[in-house]
C-alpha cells in the first residue's frame, strides 16, 4: 500500500476528527477497488471508505447514500466526505453479516423483515432520480456469459448456437423490463444487510449501483443468493410473502403464478451475468474467491429454467456443450439433502 495514501488518510482523519488519537484498522478487501477501516476514537467507532479517485468513482455512492438516508432507508449515515480524495467516514454497522446468522429456524424471520424493507424502497420514486435497468444494460450483463465462461471453457460457439444464445437472452432482456419498474439494489443478498446492534432494521450495503428495474429483482438476489442455498419449494414460499406484501399496483393482472414466473426469468438473468461476472473476476482480476460458488449458480440455473419452453433450446445447449466442459474445470454441485 503506497504510504502516501497511508499519510493522506491520517490527515484528512486528524483534520476530520480534531483528534489524532484514533485507531484505525483496515478490513478484508471485496470485489472492488475499494478498501474500508473501522476506525476508533475513545469508545466510538467509524467506518472509513478509501476509493482511490483514479481507481474507484465514490460519487454514485455518496449521491444514492444520501437520497436513501433522507427517505428512510437504513444505510450508514455520512459523518463526513471529500470526493475530490476518495475518502468518506460512515456510521459504523458492527461486523454482523446476515449471511452469518442464517439457518433453519432463523431465516424465515429474517427474511420476512428483508422483504418488508425491500417493499419499502420499491415504494420510494426514484425514476428521474436513478439509471434505468435498460435492454441493453440487460443483455450486456448476460453477454459476460459469453465474452467471459465460454472462452475460459475453449467453448467457441458456432453461428447456429449464437443465434440461439442471443434469443434466450433477447428473451429474457424483454421479460425483465415488462415486470413494474422499481427501485433496485442491484445486490441485495446475505452479504449486504447487517444486523445493527439494537436494531429490528437490517443495514443495507452496497447500494451503489442502484437502478431502476423489475421488483422481482432484489428478491430473488436475496431467496436465490449465489453464496447459500435453500429448499426450492421454501423459496417459492417466500415468494408468497413478498407477493402478499406487494401493493395493488403491482398485482394487476399479475396473479402469483404470473409473479412466480417473472421472479423465475428474472433470476436466469441474473444467474447467467453471476456465471460471466465470477469467471471475469478470477480471469481479469486475478480473485479466484468466487470460483467455488460457481456450480451453486450454475445448478440454480439448471433447475430454474426448466418448464420455460422459450429457453429450451438454449438450456440444450448449456446442458450439451458448456456442462461436460464446466464439470472438468469448475466442478459439480451437489444439493444438500
Amino acid at each position: 500500500m503506497n504510504t502516501q495514501r497511508e499519510q493522506l488518510i491520517q490527515t484528512w482523519l486528524q483534520a476530520t476528527l480534531q483528534s489524532d488519537q484514533f485507531e484505525i484498522s483496515f478490513l478484508a478487501g471485496d470485489a472492488s477497488f475499494r478498501r474500508y477501516a473501522r476506525v476508533k476514537l475513545q469508545n466510538k467507532t467509524y467506518m472509513l471508505m478509501d476509493a482511490p479517485p483514479e481507481k474507484e468513482d465514490c460519487v454514485p455512492f455518496v449521491t444514492i447514500d444520501e437520497f436513501f438516508d433522507k427517505h428512510g432507508v437504513r444505510v450508514p449515515h455520512i459523518v463526513a466526505k471529500d470526493l475530490d480524495q476518495g475518502l468518506l467516514l460512515l456510521e459504523d454497522f458492527g461486523d454482523v453479516v446476515l449471511s452469518t446468522l442464517l439457518n433453519d429456524t432463523t431465516v424465515d424471520q429474517y427474511y420476512a423483515q428483508s422483504f418488508k424493507q425491500l417493499i419499502e424502497l420499491q415504494q420510494i420514486d426514484a425514476k428521474e432520480y436513478l439509471p434505468e435497468y435498460s435492454y441493453d444494460k440487460l443483455m450486456s450483463e448476460m453477454r459476460l456469459l459469453t465474452d467471459w465462461m465460454l472462452p475460459s471453457l475453449n467453448i467457441q460457439p458456432s453461428e447456429q448456437q449464437l443465434e440461439t444464445i442471443e434469443q434466450a437472452f433477447d428473451f429474457l432482456a424483454v421479460e425483465a423490463t415488462q415486470q413494474p419498474q422499481v427501485i433496485v439494489h442491484r445486490d441485495f443478498h446475505s452479504r449486504n444487510l447487517m444486523k445493527i446492534e439494537n436494531e429490528q432494521e437490517l443495514g443495507v450495503i452496497d447500494f451503489q449501483d442502484a437502478v431502476i428495474g423489475a421488483d422481482t429483482y432484489d428478491l430473488i438476489s436475496i431467496t436465490r443468493d449465489a453464496y447459500v442455498q435453500w429448499n426450492a419449494d421454501r423459496v417459492y414460499e417466500w415468494f408468497g410473502v413478498f407477493y402478499n406484501l406487494l401493493p395493488a399496483a403491482a398485482k394487476e393482472n399479475r396473479n402469483f403464478e404470473q409473479f412466480k414466473r417473472d421472479a423465475d426469468l428474472m433470476a436466469i438473468q441474473r444467474h447467467l451475468k453471476i456465471l460471466g461476472i465470477f469467471v471475469r473476476l478470477f480471469e481479469r482480476d486475478g480473485k479466484s474467491g468466487y470460483l467455488k460458488d460457481l456450480p451453486r449458480v450454475m445448478w440454480y440455473l439448471l433447475e430454474e429454467s426448466q418448464g420455460y419452453d422459450e429457453l429450451n433450446d438454449f438450456m440444450q445447449f448449456i446442458r450439451d456443450v458448456v456442462m461436460p466442459k464446466f464439470i472438468i474445470k469448475y466442478g459439480d454441485y451437489e444439493v444438500a439433502a
